[in-house]
Order: C-alpha cells, then sequence, then structure tokens
C-alpha cells in the first residue's frame, strides 16, 4: 500500500472537524471516517451508506491509548487488545460518553479496533480521536478494495477520496464481544477464534 501525503492527511482531517466524510485506507478494505462525537456526521454517514438507523459504526484508533478514549476497557478486553493490535480484532465494549447515541448500538456499545495500516493509524492520530471506518460502499454492495472503487461508488458524495492503493481485501475484522470474562464470537474473520480464545488463558 502507498503512503499518503501528509498534506492529504491534514485535509481529511480538517474535513473530518467540519462534519465531512473521507474515504480511505484500511488493512482490509477502503472505509469512511467521520466523527463519531458529531451526530450530524454520523447521520450523513448513514445517508451517503445508505445504511438503516440503530447500528452501531465501527470504529478504528491510532493505538490502544487513544482507543481507550472511545470504549471502557477492562482486563480481559486489554489483554485482546495488546494481543492482537495492531490487526484485524475489533472489540465490543461500552462507549464512553464522547461517543454520540447514533453511532453507538442500541445497547450501548461500540465496536473499536486499532488496524495493521499505517495510513488509516496515521489518520486518526492526526485527527486526535478515533475515526469511523465502516466500509466504503453502499449498504449491501461489495466493500472495495482501491481508490478507484470507492470513487465510483461514493465519490460524488463524499468530501475526499484518499488514495493509498490497493487493499488487501479478503476477510474482514473478527469481531468479538468483550464485555465479559469468557469473550464471545460475534463474527468469524481475519483471526482465528481459537488464537483469541487461548491469548485469555
Amino acid at each position: 500500500m502507498a503512503t499518503l501525503d501528509p498534506g492529504l492527511i491534514v485535509r481529511a482531517c480538517v474535513l473530518l472537524r467540519a462534519g465531512g466524510v473521507v474515504a480511505y485506507p484500511t488493512d482490509t478494505f477502503y472505509g469512511l471516517a467521520a466523527d463519531p462525537r458529531n451526530p450530524g456526521a454520523v447521520a450523513r454517514l448513514f445517508a451517503i451508506k445508505g445504511r438503516a438507523a440503530g447500528q452501531a459504526i465501527p470504529l478504528i484508533a491510532a493505538d490502544l491509548a487513544q482507543a481507550t478514549g472511545a470504549a471502557e476497557f477492562d482486563d480481559c478486553s486489554l489483554r485482546l487488545a495488546r494481543a492482537f493490535w495492531p490487526g484485524p480484532l475489533s472489540l465490543i465494549l461500552p462507549a464512553s460518553s464522547a461517543v454520540c447515541k447514533d453511532a453507538k448500538a442500541t445497547d450501548g456499545t461500540v465496536a473499536v479496533r486499532v488496524p495493521a495500516s499505517d495510513a488509516a493509524r496515521a489518520i486518526a492520530r492526526a485527527f486526535g480521536f478515533c475515526i469511523t471506518a465502516t466500509s466504503a460502499n453502499l449498504s449491501g454492495e461489495a466493500a472495495p478494495t482501491s481508490a478507484a472503487s470507492a470513487s465510483s461508488a461514493l465519490g460524488g458524495v463524499v468530501d475526499l477520496v484518499l488514495d493509498g492503493g490497493d487493499t488487501p481485501g479478503g476477510e474482514p475484522s473478527t469481531l468479538v464481544d468483550a464485555r465479559e470474562e469468557i469473550p464471545r464470537l460475534v463474527r468469524a474473520g481475519a483471526i482465528a477464534w481459537d488464537r483469541v480464545l487461548r491469548s485469555t488463558e
């Protein structure tokens, strides 16, 4: 994957702080970044994707310290984060009060991870808070692995498409409910479930 121009990262952050939506590369697919603290930005994100309200929006963080600003970690979830981040493991945790209601699931949780993508982490780090990471496509359509396909799907409605080269695609992140001492698999993905369980022993 290509390295993003620092000037474009700054531009993206200016747009995000103004309530904008930006397409960007992750370690799986291209995602859509918006400020999860901004109800207007989250509403626009739902409208762009044609996504039904009430569905949680996944988040990515630059590092574990930033992730703790968006979600509440306990000993078990901290062990999982330290074992698999950066990487394709998303943890469902109680959301912090900083995350707006519409970005959370109905039970007040949020899914967060630190991706194995320098570009995605650089954007979150420059922005200063977690960014949303829902795939850059209309709901129900294939997730894009290139800036060209993201632009084709949503280029007319997002504020900026950051071209970081092709992403690997493949399986999505493994989604784990990490609120209890024994984690629960919600969606199988790139990290095998038995590896997750072994890390908690």
